[in-house]
């Protein structure tokens, strides 16, 4: 049994190596009593845990995309990495349920940049993780107009890139894929569903405040954001990191939890790892 002792000793230098023994490894060291052996393991779990915590609050933290809202750049399946430190540290950090601590502002905080994709606190929402892109900075005006963004009066320049079928809500359809680039220069892959006509393609203006941003999902048409009440404008202190890199993904129609033969076909290979763009 690997006691915390034993991991202490290791961890301090007394490896045994100048003559000092490992606790429990000469031939006079006492047998454990089964009290003795589960708090043992008690302490080891505690502390396995706590390092598990501290890690998820102040370093990365996993998270899936159960949504197409991003697609086409983010897939339902898709397991990425969230890097906390990037933007500062805030309620919206911790983990459950931390969360729900009576804390404001953003400890050694910094703006996330324009089309930074982010994961955030949806107040409005029980405080469910979402994940969008950055559109709209504090003091920005943005509108849709028929389907294009304008941020303060100056249209987001788009390319058409394909037309294939998708599918699109419950149902499969032909869907628009387009190259937008924003003002700063960051370019990525937008989808629309349903042309330039939907319900979200003209809207606006909406003029972003102080200490908050404007998120949009890539997926135009199918996506709960920043243009909608359910969303709004999302708080510094509600972000909780940026989106850096993709670990794993699987395509869950191509294989379910019990047909093990088919999980090696359903693992998307060709995305493992990919930076998140």
């Amino acid at each position: 049994m690997l006691s915390l002792a034993k991991i202490r000793a290791v961890f301090m230098g007394k490896s045994g190596v100048e003559g000092e023994k490992l606790p429990g490894s000469g031939s006079e060291a006492k047998s454990m009593t089964p009290v003795e052996e589960a708090v043992d393991i008690a302490k080891t779990v505690l502390l396995a845990v706590a390092i598990t915590l501290v890690f998820r609050i102040v370093a990365w933290q996993p998270f899936n995309i159960p949504s197409g809202s991003m697609r086409p750049n983010l897939l339902v399946g898709d397991f990425l990495i969230v890097s906390k430190f990037e933007y500062g540290y805030s309620k919206a950090s911790l983990v459950y349920p931390f969360t729900r601590l009576p804390m404001e502002g953003r400890l050694f905080g910094s703006d996330p940049e324009r089309g930074d994709v982010v994961v955030f606190k949806n107040k409005r929402d029980r405080n469910r993780d979402y994940i969008k892109r950055v559109i709209g900075m504090p003091g920005d005006k943005v509108q849709t107009i028929n389907g294009t963004v304008y941020i303060n009066g100056q249209l987001v320049e788009r390319e058409f890139i394909s037309e294939e079928t998708v599918r699109c809500d419950a149902f499969s359809g032909r869907a628009k894929t387009y190259r937008e680039t924003l003002p700063n220069g960051v370019s990525y892959m937008i989808q629309e569903c349903y042309g330039n006509s939907a319900r979200l393609d003209n809207i606006g203006p909406f003029t972003v405040p102080a200490g908050h941003f404007f998120m949009m999902g890539d997926n135009r048409d199918n996506s709960q954001d920043s243009r909608t009440s359910s969303v709004s404008y999302v708080a510094a202190d509600q972000i909780v990191g940026k989106a850096e890199r993709l670990v794993f993904s699987v395509d869950g129609n191509k294989s379910r939890i019990w047909t093990i033969w088919n999980w090696p076909s359903a693992v998307r290979f060709g995305r493992v790892f990919d930076p998140v763009k």
